[in-house]
């Protein structure tokens, strides 16, 4: 099947198979989803890819919306829904066998060995996002200011709505 020829098709394709691999959520697979999007298919420039993580973080929902805009940008609403239903019904039904499997009475000490394993890989993939989305910044000062973000949220209890608050301020002054 040639997916150049029906855009939607490739969305499903695409999002299909990174639903699977994206141990922790939509936001693990960030760095995949800019290569993608960015990097192979020529969908959107780094900006865009950047301003549509923004406003998919600042809305309120699931933080698979950021699916869904790329989608939207790619083929209209047809695209959206495409691109959303392709990343998360796989996952949906992967993780509703999953449980079951796991809810099972047995004394394998496997489950509780592949819970553990995953904490790490799902901060890793994280940070890897974290990343990904400084470097699409291409301002020195957007990339510290990300730095200084982050350490804030991991040092301080302070509640995240006065960082994106700041940072959308600073943005829109053009500060960063």
């Amino acid at each position: 099947m040639n997916t150049n020829a029906n855009p939607v098709w490739t969305l499903v394709l695409t999002f299909g198979v990174m639903s699977l691999f994206a141990v922790g959520g939509a936001n693990a697979a960030i760095p995949e989803m800019h290569r993608i999007a960015v990097e192979v298919h020529h969908w959107m420039t780094d900006k865009q890819f950047a301003d549509l993580y923004a406003i998919s973080q600042l809305s309120p929902g699931p933080n698979v919306l950021i699916v869904t805009l790329i989608g939207y940008v790619v083929a209209g609403v047809a695209g959206a829904l495409a691109a959303t239903f392709a990343m998360c019904v796989p996952t949906a039904v992967f993780a509703y066998y999953v449980s079951r499997l796991l809810a099972r009475k047995s004394r394998s000490r496997w489950p509780a060995i592949i819970q553990r394993a995953l904490v790490p890989l799902s901060i890793g993939l994280m940070s890897a996002s974290i990343l990904v989305l400084a470097q699409t910044a291409d301002r020195l000062l957007a990339a510290l200011f990300t730095g200084a973000v982050a350490a804030a949220a991991f040092a301080t209890r302070l509640n995240p709505f006065w960082m994106f608050l700041a940072g959308g301020i600073l943005g829109f002054t053009g500060v960063i």
